[in-house]
């Protein structure tokens, strides 16, 4: 099992916990559309530390970007093996056949 699969697994069992005792808590609690808004901000701080060039920074709100982006998925009872499927579905697709297969 990854790293990710571990998380994904400390989130759920997050679900329905105290929004006092922990931050997933909290997230759930607020709904999904807040999970989702989170998960956005994260990546902007994400995008702003790549185009600053800062490393350190940039994995450190990565990291942050793959919680989030588990929990706004969770809450949306979207688990993490759908999106390796799709993943997995796409392995060997260039994306331009990929993008002409969804018609855009």
């Amino acid at each position: 099992m990854s790293v990710l699969h571990d998380l994904e697994q400390v989130i759920l069992s997050r679900r329905g916990a105290d929004p006092d005792s922990s931050w997933t808590a909290k997230l759930f609690s607020k709904g999904p559309e807040k999970c989702a808004e989170k998960f956005g901000e994260e990546a902007v701080e994400a995008i702003v530390a790549a185009a600053k060039g800062d490393r350190d920074n940039l994995t450190y709100e990565a990291a942050d970007v793959l919680y989030h982006l588990l929990v706004m998925l969770a809450a949306r009872d979207i688990a993490l093996e759908d999106v390796l499927g799709e993943l997995a579905r796409r392995q060997g697709l260039s994306g331009i056949a990929e993008k002409a297969g969804r018609g855009e």
